[in-house]
């Protein structure tokens, strides 16, 4: 019979070594990730966020109204939320839209919290951690984007 190694896993592999994942999988996966979770911010700022500012919903005409900036405060933040969703969708425009929303989310928390006592002062903090995420993620566009730009001037 012959001696078997204790040490030796059955598939030759040396007890306690863990095998390195393969870099090309290990990166496709985050790939697939920061993609999936840039589809969530996107359904999120177009359908919970703009949605209910761009069709008027009582609920954002109120707090509007609160703010001072009416209707067309309402109708513009929903159109730079909406316009964010479709640009993380978009491979040239993912890391600006990523910044440019955190920084309606800045702006956001600042009214939640100077005008509405923090009631959900949480919500775009909690959101501007994903978005800078996104925006160094893909900051490799930003270079893509600006030769575009330097192109058609």
């Amino acid at each position: 019979m012959p001696e078997t190694n204790a040490a030796v896993t059955a598939d030759s592999t040396p007890a306690g070594v863990v095998i390195a994942e393969s870099a090309t999988a290990r990166g496709r996966r985050a790939r697939i990730a920061l993609r999936a979770l840039q589809v969530l911010l996107a359904l999120f700022y177009a359908i919970a966020s703009a949605l209910p500012k761009l069709m008027g919903h009582a609920s954002a005409a109120e707090s509007f109204e609160r703010l001072g900036w009416g209707s067309a405060g309402m109708y513009t933040i929903g159109a730079l939320e909406l316009a964010g969703a479709i640009a993380l969708l978009t491979p040239v425009l993912q890391s600006v839209a990523a910044m440019a929303l955190g920084a309606l989310m800045v702006g956001a928390f600042v009214v939640q919290i100077s005008v509405f006592d923090g009631q959900y002062a949480a919500t775009p903090v909690i959101l501007i951690v994903p978005l800078t995420l996104i925006a160094w993620a893909r900051r490799g566009h930003n270079a893509d984007l600006l030769r575009l730009l330097l192109r058609r001037a």
